[in-house]
């Protein structure tokens, strides 16, 4: 059965150079469309990326909201293009603090940025915002990378009401850890929103680390794939010992395995 899925990418191949991550980023949401599925595909709009290249352009009707993070209006700036060679249109988030004169998740010395949590939820609220406005209604989202880590918390609790997203099934894909410090102090302040509440956070650590924010993925999520050859263990027994449905690393040709999981869940 055809099914509309959102996939939520950190990194997509061509616009940021070739990583397991980027690699999936990219032939997944190509193959579920192949496969007769509706897709829409969003990613940051990191600083590396060269848009006259990559042809982005701005679309003008979904830019121009304010996201509010920690009390500081952060202006959204939406973007697009497609990949070549292949009918996957791909939507960028961008916002001059947290991505245009940015390099990724690391800085020229290779130091994570210390608001890269700020990053992630001002990502994760930007692509949901923009769902919204494109009157799209997923069944399924597939969450890929870090970066869209809050997603789950948020479909969960601060957008259970919107109609885009009432009956979404989530999906998160976990990889190896890519973060090599923990997030700011302020996160889980900065993570509050509506009915994501403070208390709802209480559980985890002050500390959110890179194991900590894939935990709070896990536990919003309605189902977890290991992505990746190399995925921590203990994060796939938190989830099984949750009962959240798992899928173990089904190899390089995982179509047929992502699309039954996603008919299970």
């Amino acid at each position: 059965m055809a099914q509309k899925i959102l996939f939520i990418n950190q990194e997509i191949t061509p616009y940021v150079p070739d990583t397991h991550l980027s690699l999936m980023g990219k032939t997944l949401p190509q193959v579920m469309q192949e496969n007769g599925h509706e897709i829409r595909t969003f990613m940051p709009k990191w600083g590396t990326i060269n848009e006259r290249r990559g042809q982005l352009h701005e679309v003008i009707r979904l830019s121009g909201m304010n996201l509010i993070i920690d009390d500081t209006d952060h202006p959204l700036i939406i973007k697009v293009a497609t990949i070549v060679g292949t009918r996957v249109q791909v939507y960028f988030i961008d916002n001059d603090d947290y991505f245009t004169k940015r390099q990724m998740a690391q800085d020229e010395n290779g130091q994570d940025y210390a608001d890269n949590g700020e990053r992630a939820i001002f990502f994760a609220r930007g692509v949901l915002e923009t769902v919204k406005k494109l009157r799209w209604v997923p069944d399924i989202i597939h969450v890929q990378g870090w970066m869209g880590a809050v997603v789950p918390l948020y479909i969960k609790t601060a957008y259970h009401e919107e109609p885009s997203f009432a009956n979404t099934k989530v999906v998160t894909s976990l990889y190896p850890n890519s973060l090599t410090s923990d997030l700011a102090s302020n996160f889980k302040q900065c993570v509050e929103f509506r009915e994501a509440t403070g208390e709802l956070l209480k559980p985890y650590n002050d500390n959110f680390d890179f194991n900590e924010l894939t935990k709070l993925a896990i536990d919003y999520s309605d189902g977890i794939i290991a992505a990746h050859q190399d995925v921590d263990p203990m994060l796939m027994k938190y989830a099984a010992d949750r009962n959240i449905p798992t899928l173990n690393y089904p190899g390089e040709d995982f179509g047929a395995a992502y699309e039954e999981f996603y008919g299970k869940i």
